[in-house]
C-alpha cells in the first residue's frame, strides 16, 4: 500500500500530497501540456497521453482544467522541488482577474496600427503582428511586474515579426516616426548605408500604470533571426555591471524569437547553453516565442523533430509556459508568473505564445500557395480585439474610432517631415567617444614609465604566501619578474599582462573571454593561477590595488558565434572598457561569421552604432594543417571600408602592448582585429626590451634599422618577417631591408611613404606573405603599394592559389616555407 504522503517521481524527488489526488495531479503536472488547447485555429491539436486519458473523477477534471486549458506548463524536468512547487502553487490557485478594459485597448491599438499601415502602404513589407497581437499585453504585464521588483531598464531583442508594433506600443516611439520610415524621407542621407525599418534599433520610455518611467532599449538586429540573442544579453550584462550589485534587478533582458528560428538556429542553442554560466549570466532572462506555427512556408513538422519549438530549452532547469495567444487573460497571467519566477530564482523563463500569421512571411507573400487550408481559416477568422470584446462584454466602438483617428493623423504628420527621425539616443557614457573618419586629436600616448612597469611587475608576479603554486607557473612568474625588471626581453604574454595591468591601474576595466582564455591556448597567459592543493583561483590582475578597475577573464563555452556576439553586446554598453574575444585558433572565428559580418563590420554603417570590441585571432603558418594556420586575413580586409574597423598584426611584444593600450585609451571607437602569434609568443626575435614599453605610441609601420641603404625591400606583416630576417642573417645579406606592416587597415599610406622614402635607390620591391595567392593581404595590399611607390614595380611572393589555407603535411610545409624565403631573396621564380 502506498504511503499517503508521498508520490515518487522519475527524477527521484518526493512530492507531499494526499494519495490519489496527488497522484492524479502529478500526472497532469508532468504531461498535461501535451493535451493543452494552444492553437486558436485548431490545427495544432492536443496530443493524447494514455496516462492521462485513463484517469477519471473530479480530481482528474480539476487537474485537466488547470493543466490542459489554454496554458500548458512544462516544469517537471526541473530538479529543484522548491521551484516546481512554486510553479504548481500558482497554477493551481485561482487565476487573478485582469484589467479587461486595458487589455482590450492595447489589442485595438496593436491591430489598428497594422490595418492603417496596410491601407496606406499596400505592398510594403512590415511583418505584421496580426494573429499574435496579445504580445503587446504580454509585454505590458511583464514590464509592470518587473517594475514592482525594481527594474529601471528593459533590454529588448527581437527579429522583424511585430517589431514596428513593439516600437510604438512598448518602446514608446511616436507613430509618425514609423510612418516616416515608410515614406523613405531624405534617401540621400543613407546612400551606401542605413538599414530597413524593421531591423533598426530604438530607445524610449515605457510609463507604467503607476506613472513610473522604464527605459526600453530595442537592440538593432539583422535578418539573421537569432543573431541578436547573445548581443542583447551581452548588452544587458554590461548595463547590469555598470549598476553593480543591484544590476540584475534593475536591468531585465527580454528576447523575442520566432518559432522556426528558436528550434533551428544554432546560435540560439549556443546562447541557451551559457545562460546560467557565471561569466555570461544575467540574473535570468525572459524569452518569448512569437509562435505562428510556420517558418516562412515550412510547417512545424518540417521545422523541428520534436512537438514543440521550445523543446530545446529542456536542457536547462528552466520552465516553459505554452499559452494560447487568443486567451489574453491567460497570456497576461503567464507573463506575470514568468517575471516573478525570474526575480525569485534568477532563472531564465520561456513563454511560447502560440497564434497565427494573418499574411504570408511578409505582406508581399501569398501563403495560400503553400498552406491553403490554414489560410482559409485565417481569412475567415475575426481579429482578436473583436473576439475579446465579445467575451468581456466591453463595447470597443469609441476606442476603435479614437485609435484609428490617432494613427491616421500620425501618418499625415509624417508626410510633412523633411528628415527621418532618429529612433534612438545614446547613453551619456558614449559622449566622449567618436566614430566616423579618424582624426589626429583622437590619439593619445600609450607609453608607460619604466618605474611604473617595475612596480606593476611586482604585483603581477606575486601571489599569497599560503598559495600552492604549480612549479611550472612559478618558473614562469620568475621569468616575468626578470622581464619587468629589464633583465631579459619581454615576451607577448608579459606584454599583454603589462598592458592589462597598466590600464586597470588607470581606471580602464578589462574583460576577456574565449575558449581556454584564462590559461591561454598556447600556455602563454596564466591570468588565473590555480592552487595545486585546493584548486582555488588567484587572479593577479584583479589583485593589483583596491582602487583598480574591474578585471574579468572567462574561459568560455565551446562556441564562437554566441560568445563573440555576447562580447560585442557588452562592448556596446561599456565603451570605456577594453573588451576582448579570443579565438582558440584564428581559423575557428569563421564559426562566428554572422556576428563579424552583420554587427562588427557593418554595425556603424547600418545603424551608426560603435563598438570597440577586440578580436584576438592566433594566425601563422607552422605546419599544423588547414584548420590551425590561417585566421583568414583576407576576409577582414574585404570587409574593411569607410574606416569601419582596424586590422593589425603586431610583430613584437612592445607593439602588442601599445596596440592594446591605444585601443582602450584613444577616443576613436572602432572594432580591432588583431592577428596574434603562436610560435612567436616566446621567440626571442619577437621579444622587446622593457624600454620600448615607454615609447610614445604604436607604430603602424616598422622600419628596418639594420639596413638603412637597400637594393631590395621586402614588405610583409607578422611572423614571416622574422623568418625573412633569420634568412637574411643566414645569407649575410646586407642589401635587403625588411619592412613590417603592423596595421593593414586603415592602410597607413603616409607612414609607409615616410619609411619607403629612405629607399629611393632600391630597385626590387617585394610583398611577401605565407598565405596562398587568393588569401592573406595580397590583393588588398598590392594596389596600395603601387600607389605609395608611384608606379615603381612591385612583385609578390606567396604560396600558389589554393582552396585550402595550408597543407596537412609538416614536411610539405617546411618545403614550401623554404621556397618562399628563396623566392623573396631573388633566388627563384615569384
Amino acid at each position: 500500500m502506498k504511503n499517503k504522503s508521498a508520490v515518487i517521481e522519475e527524477n527521484g524527488s518526493v512530492e507531499k500530497g494526499n494519495g490519489k489526488r496527488e497522484a492524479i495531479f502529478d500526472a497532469f503536472r508532468r504531461w498535461g501540456y501535451y493535451e493543452a488547447d494552444l492553437d486558436p485555429l485548431g490545427d495544432f491539436k492536443p496530443q493524447p497521453v494514455p496516462e492521462l486519458d485513463e484517469l477519471s473523477g473530479e480530481e482528474a477534471d480539476e487537474a485537466r482544467r488547470i493543466y490542459c486549458g489554454t496554458i500548458g506548463a512544462e516544469f517537471m524536468h526541473i530538479l529543484d522541488s522548491e521551484r516546481r512547487r512554486w510553479i504548481q502553487e500558482r497554477l493551481e490557485s485561482p487565476a487573478p482577474t485582469p484589467d479587461h478594459a486595458r487589455i482590450l485597448e492595447r489589442l485595438v491599438r496593436a491591430e489598428l496600427f497594422e490595418q492603417v499601415v496596410q491601407s496606406r502602404y499596400l505592398g510594403n513589407k512590415r511583418f505584421s503582428l496580426e494573429g499574435l497581437t496579445s504580445l503587446i499585453p504580454l509585454l505590458d504585464e511583464a514590464i509592470e511586474s518587473a517594475a514592482k521588483r525594481g527594474v529601471d531598464e528593459i533590454v529588448l531583442g527581437m527579429s522583424h515579426r511585430g517589431r514596428l508594433n513593439v516600437m510604438i506600443h512598448i518602446v514608446g516611439r511616436p507613430a509618425q516616426d514609423i510612418f516616416a520610415r515608410f515614406e523613405d524621407l531624405d534617401a540621400r542621407s543613407e546612400l551606401g548605408g542605413g538599414d530597413v525599418k524593421y531591423h533598426i534599433g530604438a530607445t524610449g520610455e515605457y510609463t507604467t500604470l503607476g506613472g513610473r518611467p522604464i527605459g526600453i532599449h530595442l537592440v538593432s538586429n539583422p535578418s539573421h533571426l537569432e543573431a541578436v540573442d547573445p548581443v542583447a544579453l551581452g548588452r544587458a550584462r554590461a548595463k547590469q555591471t555598470r549598476r553593480g550589485e543591484t544590476g540584475t534587478a534593475q536591468v531585465l533582458p527580454v528576447v523575442l524569437h520566432g518559432d522556426a528560428a528558436f528550434a533551428g538556429q544554432g546560435i540560439w542553442a549556443e546562447t541557451l547553453n551559457f545562460l546560467m554560466i557565471h561569466g555570461f549570466s544575467v540574473g535570468g532572462s525572459l524569452h518569448i516565442i512569437v509562435n505562428n506555427l510556420i517558418g516562412f512556408t515550412a510547417t512545424p513538422a518540417e521545422c523541428q523533430s520534436s512537438r514543440f519549438a521550445s523543446d530545446i530549452v529542456k536542457r536547462l532547469p528552466a520552465p516553459i509556459f505554452h499559452v494560447n495567444a487568443e486567451d489574453p487573460d491567460a497570456v497576461v497571467r503567464v507573463a506575470k508568473m514568468a517575471v516573478e519566477y525570474r526575480y525569485t530564482f534568477q532563472s531564465p523563463v520561456v513563454i511560447d505564445l502560440i497564434g497565427y500569421r494573418r499574411y504570408g512571411h511578409s505582406e508581399v507573400d501569398d501563403p495560400t500557395i503553400t498552406q491553403p487550408l490554414r489560410y482559409r481559416k485565417i481569412q475567415a477568422h475575426p481579429p482578436l480585439w473583436k473576439l475579446y470584446a465579445e467575451r468581456t462584454g466591453i463595447d470597443p466602438a469609441s476606442t476603435v474610432e479614437e485609435v484609428r483617428a490617432e494613427f491616421e493623423k500620425a501618418q499625415k504628420e509624417a508626410l510633412s517631415l523633411e528628415k527621418i527621425p532618429r529612433m534612438w539616443r545614446l547613453p551619456k557614457y558614449w559622449d566622449n567617444y567618436h566614430g566616423g573618419r579618424h582624426k589626429p586629436e583622437y590619439e593619445t600616448d600609450t607609453g608607460v614609465a619604466q618605474e611604473a612597469l617595475r612596480t606593476l611587475t611586482e604585483k603581477l608576479t606575486s601571489y599569497p604566501t599560503d598559495f600552492a603554486i604549480h612549479p611550472k607557473v612559478k618558473k614562469l612568474l620568475e621569468q616575468r619578474a626578470a622581464m619587468g625588471a629589464g633583465k631579459t626581453p619581454v615576451d607577448y604574454g608579459m606584454a599583454e599582462a603589462l598592458a592589462f595591468g597598466s590600464l586597470l591601474m588607470q581606471g580602464t576595466p578589462v574583460r576577456l573571454s574565449g575558449q581556454d582564455s584564462k590559461r591561454g591556448t598556447f600556455n602563454q597567459r596564466h591570468a588565473v593561477l590555480i592552487d595545486t592543493q585546493t584548486e582555488k583561483e588567484f587572479v593577479p590582475l584583479a589583485s593589483l590595488s583596491p582602487e583598480q578597475a574591474r578585471f574579468e577573464v572567462y574561459s568560455s563555452s565551446l562556441s564562437e558565434a554566441s560568445v563573440m556576439g555576447f562580447e560585442y553586446g557588452f562592448s556596446r554598453d561599456f565603451p570605456e572598457a577594453l573588451v576582448l574575444w579570443e579565438a582558440q585558433f584564428g581559423d575557428f572565428a569563421n564559426g562566428a561569421q554572422v556576428i563579424i559580418d552583420q554587427f562588427i563590420a557593418a554595425g556603424e554603417d547600418k545603424w551608426k552604432l560603435l563598438s570597440g570590441l577586440v578580436l584576438l585571432l592566433p594566425h601563422g603558418y607552422e605546419g599544423q594543417g588547414p584548420e590551425h594556420s590561417s585566421a583568414r586575413v583576407e576576409r577582414y580586409l574585404q570587409l574593411a571600408a569607410r574606416e569601419n574597423m582596424q586590422v593589425c598584426q603586431p610583430s613584437n611584444a612592445a607593439q602588442y602592448f601599445h596596440l592594446l593600450r591605444r585601443q582602450a585609451l584613444r577616443s576613436w571607437r572602432k572594432p580591432l582585429v588583431v592577428f596574434t602569434p603562436k610560435s612567436m609568443l616566446r621567440n626571442p626575435a619577437a621579444a622587446s626590451p622593457i624600454a620600448d614599453f615607454s615609447l610614445p605610441r604604436f607604430q603602424t609601420v616598422l622600419a628596418d634599422a639594420e639596413v638603412p641603404l637597400a637594393e631590395r625591400v621586402l614588405l610583409c606583416t607578422g611572423k614571416i618577417g622574422h623568418e625573412l630576417a633569420a634568412e637574411r642573417k643566414r645569407r649575410q645579406d646586407q642589401s635587403t631591408a625588411i619592412i613590417f606592416l603592423e596595421q593593414l587597415y586603415p592602410f597607413p599610406e603616409k607612414d609607409l611613404e615616410v619609411v619607403l622614402s629612405a629607399y629611393s635607390s632600391a630597385h626590387d620591391f617585394v610583398w611577401v606573405q605565407e598565405e596562398p595567392a587568393n588569401m592573406g593581404a595580397l590583393n588588398f595590399v598590392m594596389p596600395r603599394l603601387g600607389r605609395v611607390l608611384r608606379g615603381r614595380a612591385v612583385r609578390s611572393v606567396k604560396r600558389s592559389g589554393s582552396a585550402s589555407p595550408a597543407t596537412g603535411s609538416a614536411k610539405a610545409h617546411e618545403m614550401e616555407q623554404k621556397t618562399l624565403l628563396a623566392l623573396a631573396f631573388g633566388t627563384g621564380k615569384s
